[in-house]
């Protein structure tokens, strides 16, 4: 299936796009290895105004709401051990950080993280932040939602652009497990 560009005059196959993105997120694409093929992740240029999801959909249409993520950094504490993950939800939706993450990452406290440490230990931009290029050894935690989703509009790495990525290829990112009920009304 390709990705649902009519909305978008500038889209293009990531991979003729990695210069537009950056460092972490440029290596993931050019390091792909899971089924969907590289080329089906597409990389739309837009305006960094447009970054936030609500500004985003109001300039491009409202129908891409629903087939929009957010990635956020979530930051899990227990014994003085800080653990860092990502979490994946539908933009309609917000991350149930005190209930299915702090169990699944079997903490007793977690919170967003701030954003200096988000955007220094991701290498990328607030406001873009996106579950590919990752560090590694991070727990991305995807809500069932997204993985459910023929395409998904999320961040690029940077506030300039977005990235519309196969919904099951998020279930194949590295340190990814797909969860019922990470995204909660």
């Amino acid at each position: 299936m390709r990705a649902p560009i009519g909305h978008f005059d500038n889209a293009r196959p990531a991979p003729d796009c990695l210069d537009e993105l950056t460092g972490p997120v440029a290596d993931a694409v050019r390091h792909w290895a899971g089924s969907v093929p590289v080329e089906e992740i597409v990389y739309v240029d837009t305006d960094p105004e447009w970054a936030d999801t609500a500004t985003f959909v109001e300039h491009y249409g409202r129908e891409l709401l629903e087939q929009s993520a957010n990635c956020v950094v979530v930051a899990g504490r227990r014994g003085g051990e800080t653990t860092l993950a990502a979490c994946v939800v539908l933009s309609t939706t917000r991350v149930d950080v005190n209930g299915v993450v702090r169990r699944h990452l079997g903490v007793r406290k977690a919170s967003f993280a701030p954003m200096d440490t988000a955007t220094g230990e991701t290498g990328m931009e607030y406001g873009g932040i996106t579950p590919l290029g990752l560090p590694g050894g991070w727990p991305v935690l995807v809500d069932a939602a997204v993985a459910d989703l023929p395409y998904v509009l999320v961040g690029s790495g940077r506030r300039r652009g977005k990235l519309l990525v196969p919904g099951k290829a998020f279930a194949e990112l590295p340190g990814a497990v797909v969860l019922e009920g990470l995204g909660v009304a």
